[in-house]
């Protein structure tokens, strides 16, 4: 059995282990790093153990802008448990992350409102030991309660922004921030005097590069005239694929790089959930209109493209979901999130899976047929994305 087989092979049997209790029809309950009969994963233990020694190792990079980072980056948004639900423990998020980086991971995403707060405080004690090792990209714009971690409105005034820094410098545990992003457009506030900030706390060595998420096009443009821009991050997916049609194109204009959050759509193309899961309470993917029971049983046509070329690839759907990312640009990178060991690993062996051409064509040929139901986010969510700033 060659190599790439045997990869391939473990990569399959970790993904369906880690995928049991949400086929049985629940999601967002504890995901514990146990199986079905109780029984912890060899990768549970500190540093990964047998699992992550088994396993591939991320060795492909990429560059945001002039910032390299690795082919695959590991969202911690869902670390706190409180977007999908309850996670194992706040030591096995801390396990998973330090294992990402055993295993060739160098892209680690997280935000102030993540938890509020908590996400950078797990990510933060995470990779204190490793600090120089990885690229740590954090997002600020609201107002949070620096205590309490309270949230509120949009705020992204020069000086919220360099009270903001200063405390997700004190919560990352390190004295600067490798990619710090606007999390959404403020509206009463010029992208000139955001990017006007942001300048300065690069030249006093706060922050090292800086980027957008779900921003305006014209935004991006003005932004990136007073500072440049390494990135720009936004929801894509085979189920959003709405930055093609102008961001896209914008950042390979720019030399901007564009990182995809959500790229399996909310675990969807994964193939764990379906029209007969139930979502736990507080599961923010109970409120996603692509997954009202009617869209999905129409969405499910994804799902079903993927299982039938996952056969043909020798891959999960999940893998296939991000190696088809990755094929439409070489400066784009997902940062699919991870609570449990077989998931992380699962999506590192991305590396293994790549489309030939003819293959490409084929797929999203396919992929264009489907006609997708129902919108990426719910309706407060997407009126606060394509959002252009106020002129000055």
């Amino acid at each position: 059995m060659s190599d790439n087989n045997s990869r391939r092979r473990f990569l399959l049997g970790a993904a369906g282990l880690a995928a049991a209790p949400v086929v049985a029809g629940v999601a967002g309950c504890t995901p514990g790093e146990q199986t079905p009969a109780g029984r912890r994963t060899a990768g549970s233990a500190a540093g990964g153990g047998a699992t992550a020694a088994n396993a591939i190792t991320l060795a492909a990079r990429r560059r945001l802008g002039s910032l390299e980072v690795s082919s695959v980056g590991l969202g911690c948004q869902t670390m706190p448990g409180t977007l999908y639900g309850p996670v194992s423990s706040r030591e096995n998020m801390i396990t998973i992350i330090r294992t990402a980086v055993d295993q060739g991971v160098t892209l680690f995403d997280t935000a102030e409102v993540y938890g509020p707060l908590e996400s950078e405080r797990i990510l933060g004690e995470a990779l204190q030991p490793v600090r120089d090792r990885v690229v740590i990209a954090t997002k600020f714009g609201f107002e949070v309660d620096q205590q309490t971690g309270e949230r509120g409105g949009l705020d992204s005034r020069p000086d919220h922004i360099r009270q903001a820094v200063d405390g997700m410098l004190q919560r990352l545990r390190t004295d600067r921030i490798d990619l710090l992003y606007q999390h959404r457009v403020d509206p009463a506030v010029p992208i000139e005097d955001v990017a006007g900030a942001v300048k300065e706390l690069i030249t006093t060595g706060k922050v090292r590069h800086w980027g957008l998420s779900e921003p305006g096009v014209q935004t991006i443009r003005r932004a990136h005239t007073v500072q440049p821009l390494a990135a720009i991050q936004n929801q894509y997916n085979l189920l959003a694929r709405d930055p093609e049609e102008q961001v896209l194109p914008l950042c390979e204009e720019l030399g901007i790089g564009f990182v995809c959050w959500a790229p399996l759509s909310y675990g969807f193309t994964t193939g764990t959930i379906n029209p007969y899961t139930r979502f736990a309470e507080g599961d923010f993917r109970a409120s996603v209109p692509q997954f009202s029971r009617e869209n999905m049983t129409a969405n499910m046509a994804v799902v079903q493209l993927l299982q039938n070329w996952g056969v043909r690839k020798g891959a999960t759907p999940g893998q296939l979901s991000l190696a088809w990312l990755q094929a439409q640009k070489p400066w784009i990178v997902p940062i699919p999130s991870a609570t449990r060991t077989a998931h992380l690993l699962e999506n590192i062996g991305t590396e293994d899976v790549t489309f030939a051409g003819d293959e490409l064509r084929d797929f999203t040929t396919a992929l264009n047929a489907i006609r997708i139901r129902g919108e990426r986010v719910p309706a407060p969510v997407l009126a606060g994305t394509g959002v252009e700033a106020p002129r000055p």
